[in-house]
């Protein structure tokens, strides 16, 4: 969407501020032992207790409030009874939703506990090319570029980035246009950003794999050649300078 009124822009920071709660504390709850049903059922109670509902849900009737991915789960993970977190896991978080109209989306990998798995570079890459990518935004700036910057960050540090997801546009519903903002330069994507859109940026930086691939349960990513990948993801309002970042309260990047 355009921000285009003061009301739309209340509107916005307010479910983005929803969004951006429940995922910091979904982190804050997260703890070995625990399902990932249980702590699903713990985000959904606050996003319900927000007036927020769950984007995924209600776009796509994906079984869960949020989606957690565990390990070798790029995204998607269905929240499970069976799934049981653990020291050292890397899991990831994204947690999008509605209130009064308006939809915000953000995501975050973090590892549970002590880091007995090495999972940090990884996820110190994702964060900090995430913040680079979104600083580089505004008015006039070709998606690809950005798109070349993620790449070109992530291959500095040893990393690759995902090609088949991407960020996008958002606001009135959980996928707008520009549909496409990829890691990755792509020569074909002529699209700059607009002055007062609303996008949700995304990096997708993985040990391995290029792609992601689908499991049988129809909803959860995997890497084509395996490994591991950490997601971060802000929604943001695009200015002539600095962006205004709607979900930093989420504090992914603390």
């Amino acid at each position: 969407m355009s921000i285009t009124k003061e009301a739309e822009l209340i509107g916005m920071k307010k479910a983005s501020e929803a969004v951006a709660y429940t995922l910091k504390e979904m982190k804050n709850y997260a703890q070995s032992g625990m399902t990932t049903k249980q702590l699903d059922t713990y985000g959904a109670a606050i996003l319900s207790d927000l007036g927020a509902k769950s984007a995924p849900f209600l776009t796509y009737r994906f079984p869960g409030c949020t989606c957690i991915s565990v390990n070798n789960e790029f995204c998607h993970g269905i929240p499970s009874v069976s799934k049981i977190l653990k020291e050292g896991d890397l899991v990831n978080i994204d947690v999008s939703a509605e209130l009064n109209g308006f939809w915000s989306d953000n995501g975050s990998s973090f590892v549970l506990g002590e880091d007995i798995n090495r999972h940090n570079n990884l996820i110190d890459a994702s964060k900090q090319i995430l913040h680079k990518a979104i600083y580089h935004i505004k008015g006039g700036i070709r998606i690809s570029d950005i798109g070349h910057l993620i790449e070109t960050e992530a291959k500095k540090r040893g990393f690759k980035v995902i090609k088949n997801l991407t960020g996008h546009g958002i606001g009135r519903s959980l996928h707008e246009e520009p549909s496409e903002i990829a890691n990755y330069r792509d020569r074909l994507n002529l699209t700059r950003f607009k002055k007062n859109s609303v996008v949700a940026i995304e990096t997708f930086i993985s040990t391995t794999s290029t792609h992601v691939v689908r499991l049988k349960d129809g909803w959860t990513m995997v890497g084509n050649k395996g490994g591991f990948m950490a997601q971060h993801e802000h929604t943001i309002v695009v200015t002539d300078g600095k962006p205004i970042v709607l979900t930093e309260i989420n504090e992914i990047w603390n």
